[in-house]
Formats: structure tokens, C-alpha cells, sequence
């Protein structure tokens, strides 16, 4: 791995962090889409455009998986049936 590398990766990782908090701040009508925000569904729609607009652009591989983590963690979060995992 050369040096190059290794500044990509670091790029990526400060990249999705700050991506992720920023996701964080956004408002989201869990249980009834149908009132209050969605401002999380608004910015998954628009990353889901641009990334059919320009395919393989890694910013936006990058916002797809942080975005889904963020649902996941929220669903997880909201829902009373879901413990945390005992592994």
C-alpha cells in the first residue's frame, strides 16, 4: 500500500464521518411517512439521482451506505422489539 492509498482512504473515512453527522441532523417521520419530515428520505432521493446521473462516482457509493446505516440505526433505535445484539 502505497502512500497515495493510504491518503484516499483517510479522504473516504473523514469523508463518510462527516457525512454521517451531518445525515445525524436531518429530520425523519419514522413510523408515518405520510406526515411530519422526511428530510432523510429527501436526501437518499437525491443521492439515488445523482448516482444514476454519474455512476460509480465513489462520493456517492459513499452517501448510499451512510445513509442506509442512519435508517438502520433509527429503525433499530425506534423499534421496542429490538434489544441490541447479543453477539
Amino acid at each position: 500500500m502505497n502512500n497515495s492509498d493510504v491518503t484516499v482512504n483517510e479522504q473516504e473515512d473523514s469523508f463518510s464521518k462527516f457525512y454521517a453527522s451531518e445525515l445525524r441532523k436531518k429530520r425523519q417521520q419514522i413510523n408515518n411517512n405520510d406526515r411530519g419530515f422526511n428530510e432523510l428520505e429527501d436526501e437518499r432521493r437525491q443521492v439515488f439521482q445523482q448516482a444514476i446521473r454519474t455512476p460509480g462516482r465513489r462520493g456517492e457509493v459513499i452517501k448510499k451506505e451512510e445513509i442506509e446505516k442512519e435508517f438502520t440505526r433509527r429503525f433499530k433505535a425506534d423499534d421496542p422489539t429490538y434489544h441490541g445484539s447479543n453477539d
